[in-house]
Formats: C-alpha cells, structure tokens, sequence
C-alpha cells in the first residue's frame, strides 16, 4: 500500500486553470488523492504500532486485513479508502497521533475500514472497532448498532458479506434491519449517476453544522428528483460539469440551512463529498454542483502544486461576508469562475432575466478578485500562470453582450454586497 508521488502535466494544469480540464484532467487529481488517502492510512498504523497505545495490537491487524483483502480485491479496498470520511478521520487521527499521542480508540476505527472493505470483497476475516453509543461505522456502507457501547468489539465478516458483532449477524447491504443502518443512495433515472448521502459515519462533517438524525424517506425522495433534474441540466447543457462531477464526487452530506436560504460546502480534507442543505430544486442543485465541483478540483490541485504563499492579509471577496486572506480569495475566485461559466451557457436555455444576471454579477467578481490576487505579490510562479489563465478566461467573457436591465441588476446585487461589507467590516466607502 505504498504511495507514489504525483505531478500535473503542464497542458493539465493549464486546462484546470482556463476553468474546466474534463474528465482526463480531474483522473490525475482523482489519482493524487487516493494516494492521499493511502499514506494517511498508513501513517494511522505505523503512529499507532510505533506510539505503543493500548489498541496499536488491534491496529496493527486490521492493516493486515486490509492489505490481505487488496491483494485478493483491490477494488474493494480503493472503493473504502476513496469514500470522503475515511480520509477526514485518518487526517484527524495522524494529527492527534502526531500531537498529544491520545488517539488510540481513534486510531482503532481501523477496524472498521478493514471490515467495510472485507464486507465489499467477500473476504472472511476478524477484526475489532471502536463502538462509542454502541455503533460500530463501516465508511461507505453504515452503521451495526449493538446493545450497548464498548471501547472495542470484535466484528466476524463472513463470506456472504453479513457482519457479526456483539451477538447480532447483519446483512450489511442496503437494505435496513434491526442491528443494521444503511447509507442510503439516491441515483439519476438513467443510472448514470449514484450518489450516498452520508448521514451517520461521525467523519462526514464537522458536528456543528450536520443536521439532526437522518433524512427521512419523503426527503431522501426529494434530493433524489432534484438530483435528476440536475443531471438532466448538466448532461445537456454543461457536458464537462457533469464528467467532472462523474469522476469526483461521490457523496452527499445534509447539514442544516441557513436562517435564509441553501447552503452548500466542501472540504479539500473530504475529496469527493459535497455538504448541502436540501435543495429546493434542480437548478439550484446544477448550479452549486457547478460551484462545489471547482472548490473540490482547486483543493486537489493545492495538495499537488504550491500557487502562492502564506499571507495574513484580509481582502474583500464580492461573494463573502467577511474578510478572507488570499488563500480563501483564490478558492472563490476559481470556483465562481465555474459559476460564471454554468449561467453563460445556461442563459441560452431559459427565458427568464435571472441566468443573465448571475452570469454578469460574477463574471465581474470573479475577475476583480483575479486583480486583487495579481497584484498581492504573494503568488509563485505556477500560481501566477494558474491566476492569469482563469483572468483570461474571464476577460474574454466580459465582452459578450448582457441585457441591459440584467446588468444593471447585476450591478445592483454587486453594490449593496460591497455596501453592506463594507458597513459590517467597518471599511470607508470612498
């Protein structure tokens, strides 16, 4: 399970920095993060073995099941190494075990990895979990609930893919039953796409902003027909989105709304998930994979290529409440240069003023910030080639024509925004 280092080709770099790069340019980010992923896990048994905790024997045998089961299903274990929370709870665990060295039951979730992916394979094996509240989590598949809490429990996985623990055997599939929580599924009707909506591993997000206990079945039903009409839009009209999307994301995660309006998130520590609240419909839905997609490509870019350098600077970001330093800045621009990108081409297909304000609103942001970003003098030098490409895509896309009243009220949006940051962060307005 050694890793191998990775590099982006120049002509890559050059397409993810004009703000697209396809399906061929995210295989090399989807490549450099699965080998993230893989020395993070590495680096959880190797700390735990070498710290000499009280769980680093259990550790050091789910390592060894693990690389039994990819030697016998390499599949199996890349599809629970890939999945977003895996890699958020080795970062985490590598950090404490590097830190105040007090991660052990941590570290012991090893366990619960190696079954997920044994579940997978059909490999028989034995391994032993953390249970806190008594839930043991299988990343990518659910959750066994067990009649009480324990420090470790041993899991049996049997050939067929059922799990015992703790006097109960599942059937750890899809289908929910008592002992057995399931993540759901929600899929595109032409199959093409199937996303999990991780509402139980303990990793998917950060506590304060997922929601309370799961979705139910009638909203599992809604993301679902909004995930359709997504798909539908992006696979007529926004044909390297919906790649892009194909290839990296591959889970969704609730968190809580906004007091007003929909809230989306990602996390360059959980490649491959998008946190959102419920969307209201598939436009909203189309135009935040939009969005999402390019913070997960941009971060993925960052863990492979340095483009500038610390900074403890604050600046305005026209999308943003607050100050942001240029690392931040970096990340809004590139992904409202998506966000431009999705309403230009989306304007041709509605009749309403509303894509054309949107394309005219942060066309022009998203180009000021590239300004700000130039001018800091903290960019290296792929960071200046990578910011000057997403410039000049956007320059050439502020000399296509906008209706006129969707300008002005493109501008509007714009002003108030600048007025009321400016007025909350105390900023002169000359």
């Amino acid at each position: 399970m050694e890793p191998r280092p990775h590099r982006l080709p120049g002509d890559v770099l050059s397409l993810l920095a004009a703000g697209g790069g396809g399906a061929e340019a995210v295989r090399h980010l989807v490549a450099a993060q699965r080998s993230k992923h893989r020395l993070l896990v590495l680096g959880v048994a190797r700390l735990a073995s070498g710290g000499g905790h009280p769980g680093a024997k259990a550790v050091d045998h789910a390592y060894d099941v693990l690389a039994d089961v990819e030697k016998k299903r390499p599949e199996a274990v890349d599809a629970v190494l890939r999945h977003p929370a895996v890699g958020a709870w080795a970062a985490r665990t590598v950090h404490t075990l590097t830190g105040d060295g007090a991660a052990a039951h941590d570290a012991a979730q090893l366990g619960g990895v190696a079954a997920a992916a044994a579940v997978r394979a059909g490999v028989p094996c034995r391994v032993e979990a953390p249970a806190p509240a008594g839930r043991v989590t299988l990343p990518s598949l659910g959750q066994l609930v067990l009649p009480e809490a324990a420090d470790l429990v041993e899991l049996r996985v049997h050939a067929d893919g059922e799990v015992t623990a703790g006097g109960r055997r599942v059937a750890a599939g899809e289908r929910e039953q008592p002992g057995w929580e399931p993540l759901a599924r929600i899929r595109t009707g032409d199959g093409a796409l199937g996303l999990l909506v991780d509402d139980l591993d303990p990793h998917r997000w950060t506590s304060e902003t997922v929601i309370d206990g799961r979705l139910s079945a009638a909203e599992l039903r809604a993301w679902q027909a909004c995930l359709d009409a997504a798909w539908r839009t992006l696979t007529r009209h926004h044909w390297t989105i919906a790649a892009e999307l194909g290839s990296i994301i591959s889970v969704l995660t609730p968190i809580r709304p906004p007091d007003q309006g929909m809230n989306s998130a990602s996390a360059a520590g959980r490649f491959g998930a998008i946190a959102m609240s419920t969307p209201p419909d598939g436009r909203w839905l189309a135009s935040t994979f939009a969005h999402e997609v390019q913070h997960a490509k941009l971060g993925a870019v960052l863990d492979v290529t340095d483009l500038l350098a610390p900074d403890d600077g604050r600046y305005y970001a026209p999308w943003r409440p607050d100050p942001r330093p240029l690392s931040g800045l970096i990340q809004g621009a590139y992904a409202y240069l998506g966000v431009s990108g999705f309403w230009r081409r989306q304007r041709a297909h509605e009749t309403d003023l509303r894509p054309h304000i949107e394309f005219g609103r942060w066309r022009e942001s998203a180009y000021e910030v590239t300004g700000t970003l130039l001018d800091s003098g903290r960019l290296n030098a792929p960071g200046e080639r990578f910011v000057t490409a997403m410039r000049r895509t956007l320059s050439a896309w502020l000399t296509e024509p906008v209706p006129a009243a969707a300008l002005d009220a493109a501008r509007r949006e714009s002003d108030e925004h600048r007025a009321a940051w400016q007025a909350r962060n105390r900023q002169p307005t000359g």
